[in-house]
């Protein structure tokens, strides 16, 4: 999504999409994406960075987010912790050796690199962005029911696993809305007053969070959260993990709600916080949507990436 609001922002700048199940043979996208040998500038993820790299055009790699230290094992499958260990591993670190600039979305990411991966380089930190002409507050809902949105893929790594015990412990005038992301909604507990959306356009998601009284992020890992800038820009309270960059993202207690990873009571706690008193949920939306505007509005994303790729241009041109 960064790369689509970058294509949209920037003239010249053109995503090449590739099917995920390419990365099972690597070497294949060089030959999907050839046409990056007539650009000015290559800007790709670490994942596979240095197979899209041509010989004496810069190359800018960003990490949107990083799950190759150990705390994140557990969180993977037994296959995803071979690939993460060994090839993905290497590739991420051929990437950083032949990149002209790294960034990362958020200050946290940037140190998960430098500390695992022993980067001794600058990283250029650039916070994702929102369009917050798209996303923007709804008119309050009437009624006593109190819908709460949990957006994204259905992974342990989301947190997903703590929904059900989450909404046990929830008042009945509480329901938990969730959304399928790509993996489907497998991986989602069935339980009573959790409804499954399946997998949300992403056209449909403005006028989604216009229906919903907050969002709930019971996330392990987060580079920098769109969901969370979208809900922000929609006027909306957040409980989240406090963890990796949400803290970033959201101000405790005055943008919603901030819980130790896996602490289910926590959660709970902070649902019927900003349940019972729905005139706080809204001051803290406007909290949120004032941050969005100021801080993380897609306007200043794009310029600043557009300002990074032209100093590295500059760079090569005085060599």
């Amino acid at each position: 999504m960064v790369h689509k609001m970058l294509e949209a922002g920037i003239s010249g700048y053109g995503v090449c999409p590739y099917s995920p199940n390419a990365t099972l043979f690597p070497p294949i996208l060089r030959l999907l994406c050839r046409h990056g040998k007539n650009a000015d500038l290559v800007h790709t993820t670490p994942d596979h960075g240095a197979l899209f790299q041509h010989r004496k055009i810069p190359m800018v790699v960003t990490f949107h987010n990083y799950v190759l230290d150990k705390p994140m094992q557990s969180y993977g499958s037994f296959f995803q912790q071979i690939h993460w260990r060994t090839d993905l591993r290497w590739l991420t670190k051929m990437a950083l050796k032949r990149a002209d600039c790294v960034t990362a979305v958020s200050d946290y990411t940037a140190s998960l690199v430098r500390d695992d991966l022993g980067f001794h380089g600058p990283i250029h930190t650039i916070t994702n962005g929102v369009d917050t002409n798209l996303f923007f507050p709804g008119q309050k809902r009437e009624g006593s029911q109190v819908r709460v949105l949990f957006s994204g893929n259905p992974s342990s790594r989301k947190g997903s696993q703590w929904l059900g015990s989450i909404i046990e412990l929830l008042d009945h005038n509480i329901e938990v809305l969730c959304t399928g992301g790509l993996r489907g909604n497998d991986k989602l507990p069935q339980a009573e007053r959790i409804r499954y959306l399946g997998h949300v356009p992403f056209s449909a998601m403005p006028q989604l969070y216009r229906e919903v009284d907050m969002i709930l992020l019971p996330t392990v890992r987060e580079g920098m959260s769109l969901a969370v800038l979208e809900a922000m820009a929609s006027g909306l309270p957040v409980v989240a993990s406090k963890c990796s960059s949400i803290p970033q993202q959201i101000v405790d207690k005055e943008g919603g709600v901030l819980v130790e990873v896996g602490n289910v009571s926590g959660f709970v706690n902070g649902i019927r916080y900003l349940a019972d008193d729905l005139g706080l949920a809204k001051r803290m939306g406007e909290f949120n949507r004032d941050r969005a505007e100021r801080l993380f509005n897609q306007k200043r994303m794009v310029s600043d990436y557009l300002d990074l790729f032209e100093a590295v241009l500059d760079r090569r041109s005085d060599k």
